[in-house]
């Protein structure tokens, strides 16, 4: 494989999503799949869903021709994340239960980790369920970071195309071919779901982006040490793993239910702060960049593991402790006042 075989793959990845899109919307509010304002919800109108399935296809189809069954890990990782939108599609048309989705997400978890992904915690046969759990994790993570105008096509374009740099480091072409067709297909989907949106991605999206995100770092780290797996799995998803962490606190503290919707996110905490949608956005973005390129880095033997992760902690310490100041339950005639700022759906 190329270097021009790749690009054109993510081009025509980047083109086939920006393209479908807005098919898929229009279809959308034809058949009356959308999300419908009200409740934490910003948005005064209904909004299509499907742009995950754009998303997806413009991730697969590039990267299915050119590599066709070349790779088995990376074919399972692209099989498993078809499940895995196909489940975020049902659950956006028909809710499912928390336990249906997560029994799906860790059977797909599992044919990876059969094809040959394990991210080496301890050495012993505990890395195979230690792999399951962190990639079902981070996959709803992913899902939950979808509750801002542009927030998540944002992230998994800058996030994706830094674990492809680093997938190529570690010279893994078919997962860089995969991640970098999930960039430029994020990208492309963005164009139209830049604030103010006129589609959402849906689970099918959020999920699907989450799964190959977590299962492509944890592929670049089978076989790795310890160290190197600590930074190597938290660099590429940190944006989403923090984002949880506050959002558990938060909840913990305020005695909500964990899986509940709300306006708690780091991307609400700084719309509070002052933020416009589109600078909070920006600035997810280039947070996620900097720990991307500090993943690379390491890839490249420019920053060790230990600097990395001890670095990779300060910004998760700095994310997660300033965010909680800002108060995100207000009641009486700040909630009025909460209710006109809010930008998310989660």
């Amino acid at each position: 494989m190329n270097g021009a075989t790749v690009v054109v793959a993510s081009a025509t990845g980047c083109l086939l999503t920006a393209g479908a899109t807005p098919v898929l919307g229009r279809l959308a509010l034809r058949w009356g799949f959308t999300d419908r304002p009200g409740g934490y919800k910003a948005h005064d109108r209904p909004i299509p869903y499907l742009g995950g399935v754009a998303v997806m296809l413009g991730t697969i189809i590039p990267s299915a021709v050119v590599l066709g069954l070349t790779d088995l890990r990376t074919t399972s990782i692209m099989i498993a994340s078809m499940a895995v939108a196909l489940l975020g599609l049902v659950d956006d048309l028909s809710s499912l239960s928390p336990f249906t989705r997560l029994a799906v997400e860790a059977v797909a978890a599992g044919g990876v980790v059969l094809g040959g992904v394990q991210a080496p915690l301890t050495g012993s046969w505990l890395d195979a369920p230690f792999t399951v759990l962190w990639i079902v994790v981070i996959t709803n993570s992913f899902n939950l970071l979808d509750n801002m105008d542009g927030a998540l096509g944002a992230i998994a374009t800058v996030s994706a195309a830094f674990l492809a740099g680093t997938a190529f480091v570690h010279a893994h072409p078919a997962t860089g071919l995969v991640l970098l067709t999930l960039a430029l297909s994020s990208l492309g989907f963005l164009v139209h779901n830049w604030a103010p949106a006129k589609i959402f991605m849906g689970d099918t999206g959020s999920l699907f982006i989450g799964f190959v995100l977590a299962c492509s770092a944890a592929l670049l780290m089978t076989g790795r040490s310890t160290g190197t797996m600590v930074a190597g799995l938290l660099l590429p998803t940190f944006i989403a793993t923090v984002d949880t962490g506050v959002v558990f606190l938060s909840r913990k503290r305020a005695g909500r239910p964990l899986l509940q919707g709300g306006n708690d996110h780091i991307s609400h905490r700084l719309r509070r702060l002052g933020l416009s949608t589109r600078l909070t956005v920006l600035t997810l973005a280039a947070v996620a960049a900097a720990s991307g390129a500090l993943g690379l880095m390491m890839a490249l033997g420019w920053v060790s593991p230990i600097l990395a992760t001890i670095a990779a902690i300060g910004m998760a310490l700095m994310l997660i402790g300033l965010p909680q100041k800002v108060h995100v339950y207000p009641s009486g005639r700040s909630q009025a006042h909460a209710t006109n700022i809010r930008e998310g759906r989660r």
